[in-house]
């Protein structure tokens, strides 16, 4: 979480640039008063281990869960099912939304979480799937504050199913609820074998842990079935998923997982 890698701990250098219109959304237009100040504590305190950054480190994951619970209540009155997309960069989120809507029977809206630019919500668009770019600026995650405000540009009585598209980041996204119902974790092939062992918290947070870019096992010293054992070490009952995007059949099984969780949901 940000205590390790130190993105809640902003520079008193850096510069804000608050601009903000219907698809370009910043973290600090969003976040509420009593969020932003108390991030702001924290810069004036450069020990990390200080037992008063502990302190206010928590009373900004407590203030998190509070919001998320007010998320997850928000996307509940819809009947919408939320779902938070985990992964390193490069694994495959956005282009597994992308194929996603080719086999799926329900709709979906995405918020889209990344530091810069807006280019994964507009090839999303580009597929006519609503979706709402969050750029973070410096942090690596996104917070239940930033999804609030994503929530509200979406048109939840049209959707199904809401997919929170959160920064590539194997760490600090684990520690953060952003009021989603599930949490799906990709990990891809080409990334190597070891990244669950390396990463458990990430992995133990996983209802469903997808492996992306199976096509490509042929072309890798990758054991796939030693990495699925690790994964059940850390959480046994966690639901496990292989997915080529140039297999349709396997694009499928990730939409029958949705729809018997929107089932088991009501």
């Amino acid at each position: 979480m940000c205590t390790d890698c130190g993105c809640s701990i902003r520079g008193k250098e850096e510069e804000h640039h608050h601009d903000h219109h219907h698809d370009h959304h910043h973290y600090d237009d969003h976040c509420s008063k009593d969020h932003q100040k108390t991030h702001s504590h924290i810069h004036d305190n450069p020990h990390l281990n200080d037992p008063k950054t502990i302190t206010v480190i928590q009373k900004i994951l407590d203030k998190n869960d509070h919001e998320a619970i007010h998320n997850r209540s928000h996307l509940d009155s819809h009947g919408v099912l939320g779902i938070n997309l985990m992964s390193s960069p490069g694994s495959g989120k956005t282009t597994l939304l992308e194929h996603l809507k080719d086999v799926c029977d329900f709709n979906y809206c995405v918020i889209e979480g990344d530091l810069e630019t807006n280019k994964d919500a507009d090839r999303l668009k580009a597929k006519n799937i609503q979706a709402i770019q969050i750029q973070t600026g410096s942090a690596c995650h996104l917070d239940a504050f930033m999804v609030h405000n994503g929530l509200h540009d979406l048109p939840l009585d049209d959707i199904d199913v809401c997919f929170v598209e959160n920064v590539g980041n194997l760490v600090c996204p684990a520690s953060y609820d952003v009021g989603t119902h599930l949490n799906v974790v990709l990990v891809s092939i080409p990334e190597g074998e070891d990244k669950i062992a390396k990463y458990p918290v990430m992995f133990r947070k996983a209802d469903l842990i997808i492996f992306t870019k199976v096509d490509l096992l042929p072309y890798f010293d990758y054991d796939i079935e030693k990495e699925k054992a690790v994964a059940r070490s850390l959480k046994p009952n966690v639901d496990i998923l292989e997915i080529s995007i140039k297999d349709e059949e396997s694009l499928r099984t990730f939409a029958q997982w949705i729809d018997f969780k929107r089932k088991m949901r009501g």
